[in-house]
């Protein structure tokens, strides 16, 4: 597997995604991750600094650059990774690492850890790298996913839905917080992840070269929104 993996996203509306969805369970898994409806939600909160530099690169098109977040799976507080996803030539890395709640809490109230030794060596270079940037808590990011994978190319097909924002960052774990669309009715990503090629049939069956390719993030996107 290789350290940076090729990213693709496009925007597609609801009758694109109807028809891709069913183009990808002929040639893709659904992942094992997913629950018994193929789906799973996803709730991140981002980090930028107080010049908001993370959101200026990514609308600038800076390479490389990098943000910061804490990802936790159908609002389930169990198991709770910070991580911290680079891009560089059009390629991305994610470097990620298990934090505590408590930890969690810190973070949501704006108080990075010290990268010292009461730490782990995997939490150690991300809380150094943050503090360093003097990043805080900015907005939530919170959507539902459709995810497929395959093992040739080590692919990974997903469809975002119901992607929205929310500021209420103290409500991180609760279900009920309140949320503001980013995206028209009817609209989902795309991601297309893969490491070295992606097969050819996969591509051809999704036909890739036609759809809207998009280059923002949907950081990027609920913090341009979320005024």
């Amino acid at each position: 597997m290789t350290e940076y993996r090729h990213e693709y996203k496009y925007q597609i509306d609801a009758m694109q995604k109807e028809v891709l969805k069913l183009r990808a369970q002929g040639v893709l898994e659904r992942d094992a991750h997913a629950g018994e409806n193929g789906e799973y939600l996803i709730r991140s909160l981002y980090f930028d600094s107080p010049e908001d530099a993370c959101f200026y690169e990514n609308e600038n098109g800076v390479d490389p650059r990098e943000k910061y977040r804490i990802r936790i799976y159908n609002c389930d507080g169990r198991r709770i990774s910070l991580e911290c996803k680079a891009k560089r030539r059009g390629m991305t890395k994610k470097t990620a690492c298990l934090i505590t709640r408590e930890q969690c809490e810190h973070f949501m109230e704006g108080v990075i850890p010290e990268a010292d030794e009461s730490v782990s060596e995997g939490q150690r270079p991300l809380f150094y790298r943050m503090r360093e940037r003097n990043l805080r808590p900015v907005v939530i990011v919170q959507y539902m996913r459709t995810p497929y994978v395959s093992a040739a190319g080590n692919v990974r097909v997903t469809f975002d839905d119901a992607i929205a924002s929310s500021n209420a960052i103290d409500g991180f774990f609760r279900e009920d917080i309140p949320l503001r669309s980013v995206l028209p009715a009817g609209s989902s990503i795309l991601e297309v992840k893969w490491d070295e090629l992606l097969p050819s049939y996969v591509k051809g069956q999704l036909e890739l070269d036609s759809l809207q390719w998009t280059a923002f993030s949907k950081y990027y996107l609920c913090r341009r929104y979320n005024c």
